[in-house]
């Protein structure tokens, strides 16, 4: 097939990356049709995880889609998991849908720990538009069966549940039993000897490929588990990786960062994180240290460069059934890396096997994550820039002029609004019996299309998660950290590393956005988290047997 240039009017949208690099088109549609809709979510991926964002990670297939198409400099999720999943899945905030907390049952509206019926699914709006809807990979938003995907607008689905996996079938968190995988309603196993981002990736393309034959447009979501614990990568990722983490994270750090500065990912005269302390120095480290190290990021890596080359397939079936020149791309992660560092002499999470084979339940730990959200403050569920701030690439070659980087602010919460705008598809005031919650969110249509540089919003986005809690209005970002109620203000204009608190020089600002905040907090149900929050037992369970 002969390569030339890109021609496409489909919307693929992808949240943690894209495999190799892909041959296109030039014949254009006869007509004026529905663009294919895909959107890809990773887990647990850091700002920096992308070739295109500043890593040595091989991702040849994103990194090309950012090329011909947009990237952002900010692109806003929850912190974590479950309540980003509610509020991208139905343009809510998370409280508003029912999983302010996490995926489990508080007793109250904005904490039932499924979605509510009143916040429609993106998979149920754009069913009403014609759409056949597939879902593969991640669940996480209703753990009991009438709340599955088959029950929230997907015709097809495949993946797990809840919020973690093995990616082998040795069974789930260490256990003798095969990995729980739902299809269609119906309980199935992960194939012995699979590997579970490729089986996400396979039944994705089944879909897709059975939808050819009715030529309907499709709406495929791609929530990827990867790169989220347990450190789990085929042999042959993990050796393309061998030493070359050895230089240790502050070297490699440093090098993301002149990447970034190169690339205009970090503008002239804009701060970076300081130094994490807890991060010990690598010269530190006894040889032993080091080799145990070192084979984390090199798993970590692995799992990120496979996830790319499963996107890759993906843009090949496309091509396949000649569906490549109408189908759009967007691409961004639930939260950022994930923190969390007791010692270095800490070794395994209940590892049955070395870290990297089905036996591993370890993680990549604070050290390295500190590189992934380079050059950003802070990890997962914390409303610092680390926790909540993500790459995002989109891509749509008819529409969207390519190589463009823009401050973009976009949140989660703006991706259903943009999909039911591209699919023609009018949100219902009432669907089922239900009068149905208004999208908080825009559009970013206008952004993308190179109308504006930035999301025009007439109110502040307003974040609050477990006690911890954060506004952003314009260049002002106020947070707070649980158990403390003291607002912080950073000027992300000036500070994206939010190293300098000027809350004490701005007490008009303080008070102006957290007027906003509670005003915000009793229109979405939100409750003060010392009146609701669970016993240690409830967090385990929720935690550690559920998964992130």
């Amino acid at each position: 097939m002969k390569a030339t240039s890109l021609n496409l009017h489909t919307f693929v949208i992808t949240v943690t990356g894209l495999s190799t690099v892909f041959p296109s088109y030039a014949k254009s549609d006869k007509k004026d049709t529905h663009p294919n809709i895909i959107v890809i979510m990773v887990d647990d991926m850091g700002y920096s995880d992308l070739g295109i964002y500043g890593s040595e990670i091989h991702t040849p297939h994103l990194d090309r889609l950012a090329q011909e198409g947009i990237r952002f400099r900010e692109f806003y999720n929850n912190s974590i998991s479950a309540p980003t999943r509610a509020s991208l899945i139905t343009g809510q905030y998370a409280h508003r849908a029912g999983i302010g907390y996490f995926n489990v049952n508080l007793g109250l509206p904005g904490y039932q720990g499924f979605l509510n019926k009143e916040s429609l699914t993106f998979g149920e709006v754009l069913q009403t538009a014609g759409y056949s809807t597939f879902l593969s990979g991640k669940w996480h938003v209703g753990n009991d069966s009438i709340h599955w995907p088959t029950q929230r607008g997907f015709d097809r689905s495949y993946g797990f549940i809840t919020g973690a996996s093995n990616y082998y079938d040795i069974g789930e968190y260490g256990s003798n039993d095969p990995v729980p995988l739902i299809k269609d309603n119906k309980r199935i196993n992960l194939e012995p000897g699979k590997y579970l981002t490729d089986a996400i990736m396979d039944n994705a393309m089944e879909f897709i490929e059975e939808e050819s034959r009715n030529g309907k447009p499709f709406f495929l979501y791609v929530p990827f588990n990867a790169p989220h614990w347990p450190l789990q990568a085929p042999d042959e990722d993990i050796e393309k990786y061998r030493g070359k983490y050895s230089i240790g994270w502050d070297v490699v750090r440093e090098k993301r960062i002149a990447k970034q500065k190169k690339s205009g990912i970090i503008l002239p005269g804009q701060t970076i994180a300081d130094r994490d302390e807890m991060v010990p120095l690598w010269e530190n480290l006894t040889y032993e240290q080091k080799e145990l190290w070192q084979k984390k990021m090199e798993v970590y890596a692995a799992m990120v460069d496979r996830m790319d080359q499963n996107v890759g397939r993906l843009i090949q079936k496309l091509q396949e059934l000649e569906k490549y020149d109408n189908t759009v791309i967007l691409f961004f992660s639930d939260n950022g890396s994930e923190g969390g560092f007791t010692s270095l002499y800490r070794k395994y999470r209940r590892n049955s096997g070395p870290i990297g084979t089905a036996g591993s339940w370890d993680y990549q730990e604070q050290p390295w994550a500190y590189v992934s959200n380079t050059p950003l403050r802070q990890y997962k569920d914390d409303f610092h820039e680390g926790g909540c701030c993500t790459s995002f690439i989109a891509w749509y070659p008819k529409k969207i002029k390519g190589g463009k980087l823009v401050k973009g602010t976009g949140h989660v919460i703006d991706i259903a609004p943009t999909l039911y705008e591209l699919a023609k598809a009018k949100y219902p005031a009432e669907y089922k019996g239900h009068q149905t919650n208004e999208l908080p969110g825009k559009s970013l249509l206008p952004v993308l299309y190179g109308e504006a540089g930035e999301v025009d919003r007439e109110e502040p986005l307003f974040w609050e998660r477990a006690g911890n809690r954060a506004v952003r209005s314009g260049k002002w970002k106020m947070v707070s950290t649980y158990p403390t109620y003291q607002w912080e203000l950073y000027d992300l204009d000036h500070d994206k590393g939010e190293t300098t608190d000027i809350a004490g020089k701005h007490p008009e600002i303080i008070n102006s956005l957290s007027e906003q905040y509670f005003s915000w907090t009793k229109q979405n149900g939100v409750i003060d988290y010392n009146l609701i929050k669970p016993d240690r037992e409830i967090r385990v369970s929720a935690q550690t047997k559920k998964g992130f």
